[in-house]
């Protein structure tokens, strides 16, 4: 733990505006800074850097805290490491260990015998050893800048070379076989080098910290063609993304991740300015590596090998993202090509069309059986269906898990019901998610008691624009996040057009009754600002929410098969936006205003499909 007294002094001693403005473009706006906030999509700014008091905040999507907040939110850190971070940056020094038992890091001398590595195999590819390495690299069009950047080394075509260096800086062989960096011989030899005559990769953890390697072989024949390091102390290969540490930003600002097989594929990309992208460290992504692109993305975007092998892993890592709650869409890259070989004929624009054309997972699936002719007699159709069912029985995502079953019982040829069925009797091979298995809780138009529904919402309106007489200043920022359309009440509507345009002179009779009434409203509003921000959300919340049942309705149609990806792709769009938005808003804001809210409707989350 960190004290009190250290973390007040580190918060005190740093420059937020330096600190976030080296990673947002921050413009001067009066007393404050202001930028495109890196937590939501948005064409006008509303991210504000208040430096006087030291924090943040988005008046868009509510984020909002000091500057460890937004390390924590914006790169991934916990906040011990955000503290430390930002330690780092002032100059205060943080004992690693506090309190009465002063322990030394048990994995201290594994991370310093990887880092030696990674120097050692960086300073080999400039020898003369390593000339044929740096060839190779070039040949592969890979530049000088992307070698530095993500640490590319040579691992030299001898037994001892690493472990005969790593001696001399005092570094026993105990700890070079804790670190997976040599091997014990079967013959009863000395340890040898694990690596040989190998392009190496330096693999690092979300913080930037070096803990493993993964070597490609240079000369044809040489198997295996990478060779990962052995699991450790400090290293869990299914845990860990190639290229994250660099890429989370890109990531993160792009709410989507371009996820690669191996190495080379993500530095050819990364290295040519296609910078959100990630790769795994074996065919399929693992559910722990899942849950941790999630913290960065909504999306994500397959990129694999086009054979048999890519395919079955495209579908097991499709599996993974959507129970962690990213939605996968499948890039369908020509025959023989892969994301490496596109971008060296045609740099970044050969790839993007076929970035734009990616398909949902289970759109992807359809067209494959289509291909295939499953769909031609009734055998092949019940064949379909059977390698279609895991993809719905995995989803989450009430919504959409009701999309895939009209989605599929029209392709099929059986009815919603029989489906239905089908999916709850095969339930003992992955039982499906309680919220899905339940027939109440199946996604359907929202069933709230009209009166409580008309309620809440009018309760909404009603606050926002109590808010806006009282405070005209307000007008402004709701001007920005609000759009008359956004109110459903007509004449709340009519009146928060008129406050817009900045005069209620002739207004008619209705609108001139709830103006008066709104000025004579003598409610106690304890926080003004949160139940504005709250209200602007709630509002946002609803106008998404009726997005998504307009394309509900949309998906249930015959119609629609051509637009079925993009009528997908909008919709987690829009359930994207639903995450920014503050959670627990109604219960929070109805103990400073109104009626408390109905808590029977909850949020839409990506959804949780197997492939």
């Amino acid at each position: 733990m960190i004290g009190d007294h250290l973390i007040d002094e580190v918060r005190e001693r740093a420059d937020i505006v330096e600190m976030i403005g080296e990673l947002l473009p921050l413009k001067r706006a009066g007393k404050d800074f202001r930028a495109l906030c890196p937590f939501h999509h948005e064409k006008t700014p509303s991210f504000y850097v208040v430096p006087s008091k030291g924090f943040f905040k988005c008046f868009g999507c509510g984020e909002s805290g000091d500057v460890f907040s937004f390390l924590m939110k914006h790169q991934g850190l916990s906040f011990t490491d955000a503290v430390r971070q930002v330690a780092d940056r002032v100059g205060v020094e943080i004992p690693r260990w506090e309190g009465p038992r002063q322990e030394e890091d048990p994995n201290r001398k594994l991370y310093e015998a990887i880092s030696f590595a990674a120097d050692f195999f960086e300073r080999m590819l400039r020898e003369p050893a390593g000339e044929h390495a740096l060839r190779y690299l070039q040949k592969r069009e890979i530049g000088e800048d992307a070698i530095k950047r993500f640490r590319i080394g040579y691992a030299p075509d001898d037994w001892q070379a690493l472990r005969g260096a790593a001696h001399q800086h005092g570094i026993e062989d105990d700890v070079l076989l804790d670190a997976g960096l040599i091997k014990e011989s079967e013959r009863g030899s000395e340890p040898y080098d694990r690596f040989r005559n190998r392009l190496m990769f330096a693999v690092a953890e979300v913080s930037g910290r070096v803990i493993a390697f993964g070597g490609r072989v240079l000369t044809s024949g040489d198997q295996p063609k990478y060779l990962n390091s052995p699991e450790t102390p400090i290293f869990h290969k299914g845990t860990v993304l190639y290229g994250l540490n660099w890429s989370r930003n890109a990531i993160r600002r792009e709410g989507a991740a371009l996820v690669v097989e191996g190495y080379m594929d993500y530095v050819a990309l990364a290295g040519r300015g296609i910078e959100n992208v990630v790769a795994g460290m074996g065919t399929a992504m693992t559910p722990e590596q899942a849950n941790l692109l999630a913290r960065y993305a909504g999306r994500a975007l397959l990129l694999y090998d086009s054979d048999t092998a890519g395919g079955r892993a495209t579908f097991r890592t499709a599996d993974a993202l959507l129970k962690a709650g990213v939605h996968p869409l499948v890039v369908a890259l020509p025959q023989g090509e892969d994301p490496d070989s596109l971008v060296r004929k045609g740099g970044a624009a050969a790839l993007a069309p076929f970035l734009d054309g990616a398909l949902d997972v289970l759109e992807r699936k359809l067209q494959m059986l289509e291909e295939r002719h499953y769909f031609d007699d009734i055998d092949g159709a019940r064949r379909a269906l059977d390698r279609l069912l895991p993809t719905i029985r995995a989803t989450v995502d009430p919504a959409l898990r009701d999309i895939y079953i009209g989605r599929v019982a029209q392709r099929v040829g059986v009815t919603r019901e029989t489906l239905e069925e089908e999916l709850r009797a095969g339930g003992g091979r992955e039982a499906a998610p309680a919220a899905a298995r339940d027939p109440r809780s199946r996604a359907r138009p929202r069933e709230e008691p009209v009166t409580e529904e008309l309620r809440r919402r009018e309760n909404d309106e009603r606050l926002l624009l109590v808010l806006l007489v009282r405070d005209p200043d307000r007008i402004a920022a709701a001007r920005d996040q609000i759009s008359p359309s956004d109110l459903r009440d007509p004449v709340y509507r009519a009146l928060y057009s008129a406050l817009l345009a900045g005069s209620t002179e002739g207004l008619e009779a209705p609108v001139r009754e709830r103006l008066a009434a709104l000025e004579k409203d003598g409610s106690d509003i304890v926080d003004a600002d949160r139940s504005f921000e709250d209200a602007v959300a709630s509002i946002h919340r609803d106008r998404i929410f009726l997005q998504q049942d307009g394309i509900k309705l949309r998906m249930a149609q015959n119609n629609v098969e051509d637009d079925a990806d993009v009528l997908l792709t909008e919709y987690m769009r829009l359930s994207e936006q639903l995450r920014a938005l503050p959670t627990e808003l109604g219960h929070k804001r109805s103990s400073r205003y109104g009626r408390p809210r109905p808590q029977g409707r909850t949020e839409t989350t990506a959804p949780d499909v197997e492939g």
